[in-house]
């Protein structure tokens, strides 16, 4: 991914490369969606980036990404998707859901602080990008080939 990008392209790029994602989360997990609504009573609706089931767990788990470093309000936002799914899309044989925050670094103090005393299985991890080009953008280029030709005044000739 370009620097720069944004919250919405992380996700989409992480939609493209699902199974690759849910190999690096572990066996068991198995993506229910993105941008799942979650209707309030009072008819608002909230979208949490990405919802998980973990079979062997048997609980959903909620993914939120996050771009910039980790601050303390982005506890309170997991933490109310998790009660959310929890009351709304939880069976009585689910266990309680997870709630797991993706952002681009954590200071440790920060995260212990915020979480500290709430009760729910909540997590913050950070994320490395790797120099992966987007296949549709790779399709959509012309080749090392046909750009040094173009340098070269060969493209007029064929």
């Amino acid at each position: 991914m370009k620097k720069g990008y944004n919250e919405r392209q992380l996700e989409d790029a992480l939609v493209r490369n699902i199974t690759r994602f849910l190999l690096e989360l572990g066996t068991g997990f198995s993506f229910i969606g993105r941008q799942i609504e979650l209707r309030m009573p009072n008819g608002k609706s909230f979208f949490p980036d990405m919802l998980f089931y973990h079979f062997r767990l048997k609980c959903f788990v909620v993914v939120e990404l996050k771009v910039i470093d980790f601050i303390p309000e982005f506890a309170g936002k997991l933490n109310f998707y998790v009660t959310a799914v929890d009351k709304l899309l939880k069976a009585d044989d689910d266990n309680q859901t997870i709630g797991l925050l993706i952002c681009k670094s954590k200071d440790k103090t920060l995260v212990e602080w915020s979480f500290q005393d709430v009760n729910k299985p909540l997590g913050v991890a950070s994320y490395e990008l790797q120099n992966v080009i987007d296949s549709t953008i790779d399709e959509n280029l012309p080749s090392i080939e046909q750009i040094e030709s173009a340098v070269n005044g060969e493209e007029n000739s064929q």
